[in-house]
């Protein structure tokens, strides 16, 4: 599933792309996505200008002067810019065609990504409003981690990807923050010190920036607005490498199931 990198990193791929580009046509040939695909995309939509290309957690959002395109892209979903449309294939679902022949092409093979629109204030909507904080925001600190992990039993690396508590710490990427902080996965939550929860907030906030910049991780399917692959899977320290000596210490890395999920870790250096 793509997660925060790689939404951040889609959503800046198209943002140039798009602002100031009025919707000339939306071209739906599958309306059955994880939600039906709303009547709005081909009526109140054609004519709008994009104003901005914005991000809450792994939502993308297309502000116009009308309202808001609210758009997750599932589990295998994909958005590329297209300048020359190009005969759609079985899994391209809709096509936005903006003036000057820019189309932005969605796939999805799953299709459990969603379309909603809504003309109120977005951040309201029931899809975002109960959403946590969001990591690479200054909000996103020591103080509030460790507040929030006060009484909490359950394991670390469960709390750190709650979307209640902080958006787009996926797996991948708490299994490298954990191991950046030193701190293992299974840790109770509530046994976190003001001084590790300042260390996990660097971590995390390093790890997703990093992974950003590299255009996110390519493990499967994933692709950026112009199809392109994301590298940061070069970069992982711990994810997917169980049995291969830690970087840091030499020891083999473990791997145990935490949260009905694979976590990767050194025994040795995360405590």
């Amino acid at each position: 599933m793509p997660e925060l990198p790689e939404v951040e990193t889609i959503r800046r791929g198209l943002e140039p792309h798009l602002i100031g580009r009025s919707l000339r046509q939306a071209k739906v040939r599958q309306a059955r996505l994880r939600r039906p695909v709303p009547q709005a995309l081909q009526d109140e939509c054609i004519g709008a200008s994009v104003q901005k290309v914005g991000r809450r957690g792994k939502y993308l959002l297309f502000y116009t002067e009308r309202g808001t395109l609210i758009w997750h892209l599932g589990m295998s979903g994909s958005l590329r810019i297209l300048t020359d449309g190009g005969r759609a294939e079985k899994h391209d679902h809709i096509d936005l065609v903006f003036e000057g022949g820019i189309c932005l092409r969605y796939r999805d093979p799953r299709r459990f990504g969603l379309v909603e629109w809504t003309e109120a204030d977005p951040l309201e909507h029931p899809l975002l409003c109960h959403l946590g904080a969001e990591p690479l925001e200054d909000e996103f600190d020591g103080a509030y981690l460790w507040q929030r992990s006060r009484n909490r039993k359950i394991p670390l690396k469960n709390f750190i990807m709650d979307s209640r508590v902080v958006v787009g710490v996926g797996n991948i990427y708490a299994s490298e923050a954990l191991f950046q902080a030193g701190l293992r996965p299974d840790r109770p939550t509530g046994s976190l010190t003001k001084h590790m929860a300042e260390k996990l907030i660097a971590a995390i906030k390093d790890v997703l920036a990093r992974a950003i910049a590299a255009g996110g991780t390519s493990l499967r399917d994933f692709v950026d607005g112009q199809g392109q692959p994301g590298y940061f899977a070069q970069e992982l320290k711990v994810y997917g490498r169980a049995g291969q000596p830690c970087p840091a210490c030499g020891g083999p890395i473990d791997k145990k199931m935490v949260g009905q999920r694979s976590s990767f870790f050194c025994p040795r250096c995360q405590k």
